[in-house]
C-alpha cells in the first residue's frame, strides 16, 4: 500500500535514493556556524519552503535571533536525495530552509509572519515562474506549540486574503517535520557567494494580523 502527500508522489514510485548521508563541507558562508544536524542548547528548529530556497534562506540568515539557516530537501519519501533527483518531482520532497533561532530574540510569530509575507502561498505545486513539486510552499514544525502557532498563522493569513478580496486558496501544506536532507554545498547560502543569482522571492501584498 503506498502513501499519498499533497504533492501526489507516492512512497511506491518515489525515487530509491541512497543510503549514505550528505553533509556540507564548508561552514556556514555568512556567520560561520556548523552545518550538520546538531542543535545547540536553547535554539529552537523550524523548517519551511516558499519556493526556491535561495532566496528563502537569505531572508533568515539576515534577521538578528537566527542562529544559523542552511537549505536541503524534506517532506518526501526518497532517502538522500540529490538535487536533480529531487527536481525530476519524483521524490516528493520540497525544497526547505532550516531555521535556527533564539526564541529570546526572535519569536515564532516574527518568523511565520516572515513566512506569510513573503511569497504567494496559493499557487500549489509552484513559486512563481518555478513549477514543480519542489517550489510548493510548506512548514514542517518541531513541537507541539509550533505545529498549533503555524496553523493559526494559516487561519488568520486567509482571512487577510478573504478581507482583501483575493478569493485564492492557501495550498501551504503544515505538518510534523520529518527527516530533513542537506543540500549539496553550492546551494547553501547561494545568494552570499552569488550576490546577482536568482532570487523570485516575493510576496502578495498581504499582511500577517497579529495573533
Amino acid at each position: 500500500m503506498s502513501v499519498e502527500r499533497q504533492n501526489n508522489t507516492t512512497s511506491d514510485v518515489a525515487l530509491i535514493g541512497r543510503a549514505t548521508p550528505y553533509f556540507p563541507s564548508q561552514v556556514h558562508a555568512v556567520n560561520g556556524t556548523l552545518l550538520d544536524d546538531n542543535k545547540p542548547e536553547g535554539l529552537e528548529e523550524i523548517f519551511v519552503g516558499m519556493g526556491c530556497f535561495w532566496g528563502a534562506e537569505r531572508l533568515f540568515w539576515q534577521q538578528a535571533g537566527v542562529y544559523s539557516t542552511s537549505v536541503g530537501y524534506s517532506g518526501g519519501f526518497t532517502p538522500n536525495p540529490t538535487y536533480k533527483e529531487v527536481c525530476t518531482g519524483k521524490t516528493g520532497h520540497a525544497e526547505v530552509v532550516r531555521v535556527l533561532y533564539d526564541p529570546t530574540l526572535i519569536t515564532l510569530q516574527q518568523l511565520l509572519t516572515l513566512f506569510w509575507e513573503n511569497h504567494d502561498p496559493t499557487q500549489g505545486m509552484q513559486q512563481g515562474n518555478d513549477i514543480g513539486t519542489q517550489y510548493r510552499s510548506v512548514i514542517f514544525t518541531t513541537s507541539q506549540a509550533q505545529l498549533d502557532m503555524a496553523n493559526q498563522s494559516k487561519t488568520r493569513y486567509q482571512a487577510a486574503l478573504d478581507q482583501q478580496q483575493k478569493p485564492q486558496l492557501i495550498t501551504t501544506e503544515i505538518e510534523p517535520a520529518g527527516i530533513f536532507y542537506f543540500a549539496e554545498d553550492y546551494h547553501q547560502q547561494y545568494l552570499a557567494k552569488n550576490p546577482d543569482g536568482y532570487c523570485a522571492l516575493g510576496g502578495i501584498g498581504v499582511c500577517l494580523p497579529p495573533q
